[in-house]
């Protein structure tokens, strides 16, 4: 009877270890935003951030006005061609239908006519401007519409979230909240209080910290703006990294001690019987 009543003692323990140990692991800080309060809360974003364009970028650029065949010498055509067929498709108007430029190490494209123009740390709209203004200059096109677009300008997202991977940027105002939002927020076992982001300046390579529970954090970070080719990476809470071990089940897991339990609980059951 003392045997039993022993056994019985120690498999209550192991059961109340394993849902003290699965509770304790419970993520406390889930909620974002923790120090904002409806109506009571104000913040001052930080300067926009405009993506320029860098050296390897791929830029499409298109130029319209009353004369169609004047401004076709200014935009680069696209050519499909299809097995079997000997003519080709030319269509100008869309990031689909134009070649695009593919900036140089040296931050220069060369644009038909006006020769190498250094486009590097320019805006769209500057790009834009600056093409325009020479076209009238030199009396090539009297009434110039100039549309300058990116056509490969991506972010990637990795770690905590529910849909990792690389995403392209369709505006020029991309914030770290648009970018998880992509990615389809964090999973449970992601560590708010720690998102990084990572960013190649120059020869730098910089990596700037979010704290996601803190609104005040978020929107005065110099990294709430994004920039094309950063890297979003979410770390995995305590919960997660007590659970990611070489085969996936040793004493630290939760896993671990639910089979321990499940195995004195068939002892017990064979013991009384």
């Amino acid at each position: 009877m003392k045997k039993k009543y022993v056994l019985s003692c120690t498999l209550c323990l192991c059961l109340l270890g394993t849902l003290l140990y699965s509770s304790c692991g419970a993520p406390k800080e889930v909620v974002y935003f923790q120090d904002l309060k409806p109506g009571e809360s104000e913040i001052k974003l930080p300067e926009v951030q405009a993506i320029t364009v860098q050296p390897e970028d791929k830029i499409s650029i298109i130029v319209n006005s009353r004369d169609p065949q004047l401004t076709d010498l200014f935009n680069l055509p696209y050519v499909s061609r299809q097995l079997g067929l000997s003519s080709h498709t030319y269509a100008v108007g869309t990031n689909q239908g134009v070649s695009g430029y593919t900036v140089d190490a040296q931050g220069e494209i060369d644009f038909p006519v006006l020769g190498k123009i250094q486009v590097a740390g320019k805006k769209r709209e500057d790009i834009a401007a600056y093409i325009k203004n020479e076209l009238i200059r030199e009396n090539l096109v009297k009434d110039p519409v100039v549309t300058v677009e990116f056509m490969n300008l991506c972010i990637s997202v990795l770690g905590e979230v529910n849909n990792p991977g690389r995403f392209n940027i369709d505006r020029d105002r991309l914030t770290v909240l648009d970018a998880l939002s992509l990615a389809g927020d964090l999973t449970i076992y992601g560590n708010r209080s720690k998102v990084l982001i990572l960013r190649q300046e120059g020869e730098v390579q910089r990596v700037y910290g979010i704290d996601l529970t803190s609104g005040n954090h978020i929107y005065t970070s110099p990294a709430y703006y994004l920039q094309q080719n950063d890297v979003v990476y979410v770390e995995p809470n305590a919960v997660k990294a007590r659970q990611s071990t070489v085969n996936g089940n040793n004493v630290r897991s939760t896993s671990f001690w639910i089979s321990l339990a499940s195995l004195l609980t068939s002892v017990a059951i064979l013991i009384f019987n």
